[in-house]
């Protein structure tokens, strides 16, 4: 059996993001950043890679405020922004210009691919649940496709929102959480009608969160 895939539920999530100082311009950073990974469910290289000129916030956006990511193979997609992104980012970019690079490290450089899995593990491992589990930019996005799978958003819109490309037919096993047990609990109690289909059972979803 393939081993569970790893994801937060919304209060660890939650909770890490309460890690960062945001009373410092370091804490204000790693929020941003946290925030957005879990916004988008970016790899970690479209984060990294992000400029300002990719981002469309503010006015004049018809209300739909938006980041360009540039994903692998040279595609791009567009994903939307919740208004609590909007808001850290337009704080971390104000005076920067359209080249330069969203997140910026302490010392005034892009972040790098493992300046990120640093952030991400130093503040998970303030966060008392997490302190022994092995908490990586690809946890979290695996924990925004998973999210919405729980919001019941179809597998073909978070395909397009996190840019992959292809779903294969692999039975793979899951890591659920309470709320899905619940559902395969109910499947067994007796006089009781067979509630829909549980999502662990839907092999092409399965095997989409699998090869994330």
């Amino acid at each position: 059996m393939s081993p569970p895939i790893g994801w937060l539920t919304r209060a660890e999530i939650e909770a890490m993001l309460a890690v960062p100082d945001r009373k410092t311009k370091r804490g204000r950073t790693e929020y941003a950043l946290l925030l957005f990974l879990y916004n988008t469910g970016a790899r970690v290289s479209e984060a990294t890679q992000l400029k300002v000129r990719d981002l469309q916030i503010g006015s004049g956006n018809s209300g739909h405020d938006l980041a360009t990511l540039h994903g692998k193979g040279g595609k791009t997609r567009q994903c939307p922004l919740w208004p609590e992104t909007e808001r850290v980012l337009a704080v971390e970019i104000l005076g920067r210009s359209f080249d330069d690079a969203v997140f910026v490290s302490r010392l005034g450089t892009p972040f790098t691919r493992f300046g990120v899995y640093r952030m991400i593990e130093r503040c998970a491992a303030r966060v008392s649940e997490l302190a022994d589990r092995t908490i990586t930019p690809h946890v979290i996005r695996h924990t925004t496709a998973c999210h919405l799978v729980l919001a019941g958003v179809d597998i073909n819109t978070i395909r397009a929102w996190l840019g992959h490309v292809s779903i294969s037919t692999t039975n793979i096993y899951a890591e659920i959480d309470l709320t899905l047990k619940a559902n395969a609990v109910a499947l067994c109690e007796v006089g009781q009608p067979r509630p829909p289909r549980s999502w662990k059972e839907d092999k092409d979803l399965m095997a989409f969160l699998r090869s994330l």
